[in-house]
């Protein structure tokens, strides 16, 4: 038994890891994961038993010598392929070990224990592997014996003895005496249980039936114990989050002789579900993670783990920019897990950008170390972690990759911050999934400055009619930040120029938002030059969603540097598109943007005046254009950009408020009234109609054990987007690849060069299958980002037809 290995080893003449080692490793995981998830409300009590036995038996048919030849154990008799499913034979040690126990019993641990690697059956559109049904499902007892042996008979004794001495020691429900057993024993066994199993789950369950879930959120809890033991990563147990925030708080507004605002003392007073609708500058941040902190300490006690807190938000730059600010406010830059597609690469970032500029710090090593971290956190390492909801909506794609993401997702905390951000369709998915949450024991809150009626109804809908709604007293307004003033030029015609151009020849700082890159490139080479002559050449930046990784992280440093909240003002300009609407934390003189609709235009306000330090500030609002755009009909769209409608809603409004003050509690009640519009009421048809599709097609589970790769198309279909490298860097790429200890690190280093475009892109350039990239011919500055790609006119890209 102890030459029996569990894997193959990564360092050549070095043994792979001892098969009993994973085991245990694996059953702790688990005791791990129930100490931190803990009663799941719905789920048998047996559940976390049943997910015990299956970590402890669910690599145990790697006991045939195929097997260990094919992992090279012994390495001089290694062979390429072994062709048998390990997790078929373990179940002939789950049906003697658990003779005992109920059948019901052992076949959810047979179940958990049999997918915890590949499908049972084909799903729609058949599968790329071959689903354990129509690999093993005409075998008879003979040809189990036949595909699984040779095995050594005496090293199975011993590994069954040490299963069982185990098991009693942990508390499992093994019987009194080891099972005497041999080869052929344990393979009709095997058969015998397969067949159960098989016969259990071929067929779709009956709506409603609950067992779907309880069979996704046991496999998620054993996939999510073997990917813990595989990595030898452990779980934090210290919360970041815990009941010293609310008097460290106290403290820290003290000292600014400040006290807890009426909003920030009820929320955190708050037991269950939380609208949080407060103006910018009003203290929600710190109000929703006293909020959190309560849910924290019931949640604990009433199922007896360590709640998940999730901080969700749509945008990758606030994402990075909250996760800082959440490290610093609660003393705890490396308990703050980053939970979004390009974590690594958020990592990397931020470990090349805390080195000296004058130190010795080694590119290709900070991406060894950012790795690292994605991956931890990857596999559920932090209790804080901020990401795009996203993620964990993939969660809903179950089987061996993603149930342990529901299962993480179990009594657990989600904060969910500009939720308006998401159009109808995402915005049902998202409404969709926190349904589930909350039957799964969870607690959500959603924050907003302007929470529309229809959105606040929306999300109470979602929750079962259980949310408490926060805001400020009536007796406490709003600060005026702003003074709004309508334009009817464009934001690039002259007379627009020479507004902006007279600011800054006063000296003001200038934010200017277009709808599209193509607009942003135009008027920072226009203005630029401007206002680098009168102010310097640090006062002019441009940021938009075209840039290589490597040139956005120097453009977003030099732009907090210039224009951060809280700094001493500096007069100078700042040009981008919705890339700035929540990205980073500024604050100038001054907004001139285009129309748009109106939550976008809100969050654009907000960039001017932010912290209230100077009277009403002007915020600009100039026509847009309307237009087709590729691939849309005859619908139109300003600038190419927002849909037309609730634009032109908006646009009426403002214009009715032209030369008046305005704050966020008013601006609420004007996205009520576009919201009360046919229009309005068709939005919300639409996001109900999507939440209603998610929940049918992907959260009823009535084939908890299908292959889901048709779901998995459809899923990504939802979130189109690509990324692509410069044809004139595939050199430094591909150079890049080659550095680091492995692939993976190389890979991540060489991101750097990455740009992402949107979807329909995917017909631009030609996927390189070497380098694993997309590469592009285009016009590329590190200053404007990207304009031109080269190709035949009715694939070409315009800068303004993209975000």
């Amino acid at each position: 038994m102890k030459d029996l290995r569990a894997k193959s080893s990564t360092t050549p003449g070095v043994p792979g890891e001892l098969l009993i080692s994973h085991l245990l490793n694996t059953l702790q995981a688990v005791q791990q994961i129930r100490a931190r998830v803990g009663d799941i409300p719905g789920m048998p009590t047996e559940f976390w038993t049943w997910a015990a036995l299956a970590a402890l038996l669910h690599d145990t048919g790697k006991l045939p010598d195929g097997f260990q030849r094919m992992i090279g154990n012994p390495p001089q008799q290694k062979q390429a392929v072994w062709g048998e499913r390990h997790e078929v034979l373990s179940l002939g040690f789950v049906h003697q070990l658990l003779a005992d126990l109920p059948a019901e019993h052992r076949d959810w641990v047979a179940a958990a224990v049999a997918g915890h690697h590949r499908s049972f059956t084909s799903g729609l559109e058949g599968s790329s592997k071959l689903p354990l049904l129509t690999q093993y499902g005409d075998d008879k007892a003979e040809d189990f014996a036949g595909k699984f042996t040779p095995a050594d008979s005496e090293q199975l004794v011993d590994l069954m003895a040490w299963l069982h001495a185990t098991g009693r020691r942990h508390g499992l429900p093994f019987p009194e005496t080891a099972p005497r057993t041999d080869v052929r024993q344990l393979t009709d066994a095997a058969h015998q249980l397969f067949q159960n199993v098989m016969k259990r789950w071929e067929w779709p369950l009956p709506r409603g039936d609950a067992s779907g879930v309880t069979a996704v959120l046991l496999l998620g809890a054993v996939t999510m114990a073997d990917h813990l033991s595989s990595a030898h990563a452990s779980l934090h147990t210290h919360h970041p989050l815990d009941r010293s925030y609310a008097a460290h708080l106290a403290e820290r507004l003290a000292t600014q002789g400040h006290t807890l605002r009426p909003q920030q003392h009820q929320a955190a007073c708050t037991n269950g579900d939380l609208l949080l609708r407060s103006w910018t500058g009003s203290g929600k941040t710190e109000a929703v993670l006293l909020w959190a902190a309560t849910q924290i300490d019931d949640l604990a006690a009433r199922t007896n783990g360590n709640p998940r807190v999730f901080y969700l938000l749509p945008y990758l730059a606030s994402i990075n920019a909250m996760t800082g600010r959440l490290g610093e406010d609660l003393n705890s830059p490396d308990g703050i897990g980053v939970a979004h597609s390009r974590a690594a690469s958020y990592h990397l970032a931020r470990s090349l950008a805390e080195g000296c500029p004058d130190d010795d710090t080694d590119p290709v090593d900070a991406a060894g170390k950012a790795h690292s971290r994605a991956e931890a956190t990857k596999n559920f390492r932090e209790l804080l972690r901020v990401g795009t909801p996203y993620q964990l909506l993939r969660g809903a794609l179950a089987g061996p990759a993603h149930s342990s993401i529901l299962t993480d997702s179990a009594n657990s905390i989600f904060i969910l911050d500009e939720l308006h951000a998401y159009d109808a369709r995402r915005l049902g998915m998202i409404l969709a999934i926190m349904s589930f949450w909350h039957r799964l024991g969870g607690r959500i809150a959603v924050l907003s400055a302007t929470m529309p009626t229809v959105l606040a109804d929306l999300v109470t809908r979602a929750l079962d009619g259980r949310t408490a709604l926060v805001e400020p007293p009536p007796e406490n307004h709003a600060p005026i930040r702003h003074r709004l003033h309508i334009r009817q030029a464009h934001l690039t015609d002259e007379p627009s120029l020479d507004e902006i151009r007279q600011r800054l020849a006063d000296g003001q700082s200038v934010l200017v938002v277009a709808n599209n890159v193509r607009d942003a490139i135009t008027l920072h080479q226009t203005l630029g030059p401007y206002c680098v002559e009168l102010h310097g050449d640090d006062s002019a930046h441009l940021l938009h969603s075209r840039y290589r990784r490597m040139d956005r992280t120097a453009i977003e440093s030099a732009v907090q540097e210039r224009f951060a909240s809280g700094r001493p003002r500096r007069p100078g300009l700042l040009i981008g598109t919705q890339a700035l609407e929540v990205s980073l934390d500024l604050d100038l003189d001054a907004c001139h943007t285009s129309a748009a609709d109106l939550e976008a235009l809100v969050q654009r306000f907000g960039r001017t005046n932010r912290l209230g330090t100077l009277a009403p500030a002007p915020v600009v609002v100039h026509q847009p254009a309307y237009s087709t755009r590729r691939g849309g009909g005859d619908d139109l769209w300003a600038d190419g950009v927002y849909e037309a409608e609730p634009t032109l809603h908006g646009w009426d409004i403002l214009t009715r408020h032209d030369g008046r003050t305005i704050n966020e509690q008013v601006i609420t009640g004007w996205l009520d009234e576009i919201y009360s519009s046919p229009w309005g009421r068709e939005w919300a048809e639409k996001v109900n109609h999507h939440r209603h599709w998610f929940e049918q097609a992907f959260l009823e589970f009535l084939h908890p054990f299908d292959d889901r790769s048709d779901l998995a198309k459809t899923f990504d279909e939802q979130f189109d987007g690509t990324e692509a490298i410069l044809s004139a860097d595939r050199d430094q790429y591909k150079a890049s690849l080659d550095q680091g200890a492995d692939k993976t690190t190389g890979r991540l280093y060489a991101d750097q060069y990455l740009i992402p475009l949107p979807g329909w892109c995917m017909g631009l350039g030609a996927y390189d299958k070497n380098l694993k990239v997309r590469i592009i011919d285009a016009e590329y500055d590190p200053r404007l980002g990207l304009q031109t790609v080269h190709r035949d006119v009715r694939h070409s890209y315009e800068p303004g037809e993209i975000l």
